[in-house]
């Protein structure tokens, strides 16, 4: 890469730290420490735009810790900055792709569902269809196993509708996001509570509920077994979580390039905390193989119980 190339790259995605960040005064020292390093000449030997992602995500992460801060090299053209019809054309043919997010559903002896959610959580107005028919599906069971071992992240607002299956009717306030602070000091709060109606069946309230999480397991599919765990409506069985709390936006900063920069925090309204840096950590630790038959034997035995060890 050319030294102008290098330089532009780095400065773009400095600046975007800076402004945009959750935390103010972290992000205009991260911003400053991509500076130095630039000055340094630190990135001057990266052969190409994605050795150079892997530099300044390294570099950021080193600092804050958040595996959300990131900058992506994409194979195929990202859709230009500002083009939501070509995002969501792009998402939309990544679900249609994975069967909504949906790997499987159905259920298992015992009359114990199974829900295996991956790659990822996509956005209701996307795979809701999907989803309330894998609900439906399901509702009739005893118990229901979510499985988010292999879900990479989603969207807030599916984590929304999957959890209102498992409540009544009654909105039940799930976890609140808090974005970055004004000039002023205050910050704009966005409150995430279970729907009113969702299409389909409910699974209910009353039956058991446990999620199979793995060390792989990230942001929004932890969001659904955080919520889930901290209401006390599911039992978590598996590995802690990867540890990403922070919702993001998406900035294209080239064509193959683009940052995910968090520009917010979640806050749970019963822990009054999260699972950043973390994870969320399982009521019943098992590895991640063990997860599935730990999770069937205790739902299909009726006491599922709790287990959670100490942080």
């Amino acid at each position: 890469m050319q030294q102008a190339d290098i330089t532009a790259i780095t400065r773009e995605l400095a600046g975007l730290v800076a402004e945009r960040y959750v935390f103010p005064g972290l992000g205009a020292e991260l911003s400053q420490l991509l500076e130095g390093r630039l000055a340094d000449r630190r990135y001057l030997p990266v052969p190409d735009e994605e050795s150079l992602a892997v530099a300044l995500t390294q570099d950021l992460q080193s600092r804050s810790g958040d595996k959300h801060l990131r900058l992506l090299h994409s194979a195929s053209e990202l859709p230009g900055r500002g083009d939501e019809a070509a995002e969501l054309a792009a998402m939309a043919a990544w679900a249609e792709r994975t069967t909504g997010g949906i790997a499987k559903a159905g259920r298992l002896d015992g009359n114990v569902g199974y829900l295996d959610l991956q790659p990822l959580l996509f956005p209701p107005s996307i795979a809701g269809e999907a989803v309330a028919a894998a609900m439906t599906l399901i509702a009739p069971a005893d118990a229901l196993l979510i499985d988010v071992r292999q879900c990479l992240g989603g969207d807030p607002g599916m984590v929304a509708m999957l959890c209102t299956y498992l409540f009544g009717a009654e909105p039940v306030h799930l976890i609140d996001m808090i974005d970055r602070p004004a000039g002023d000091g205050t910050a704009q709060v966005r409150q995430s509570w279970t729907m009113p109606f969702v299409p389909g069946r409910r699974f209910g309230p009353d039956k058991p509920v446990f999620v199979l999480t793995s060390g792989t397991t990230f942001s929004g599919g932890e969001e659904l077994a955080y919520d889930l765990q901290q209401l006390g409506r599911a039992t978590v069985v598996g590995e802690r979580t990867r540890g990403g709390a922070h919702p993001v936006e998406r900035f294209r900063i080239r064509p193959h390039l683009q940052a995910t920069i968090p520009v917010a925090r979640s806050l749970s309204p019963v822990s009054g905390d999260n699972w950043e840096g973390t994870g969320v950590i399982p009521d019943v630790p098992v590895t991640a193989e063990e997860a599935l038959g730990t999770a069937c034997q205790r739902a299909r035995s009726g006491a599922p119980g709790r287990e959670r060890p100490e942080s």
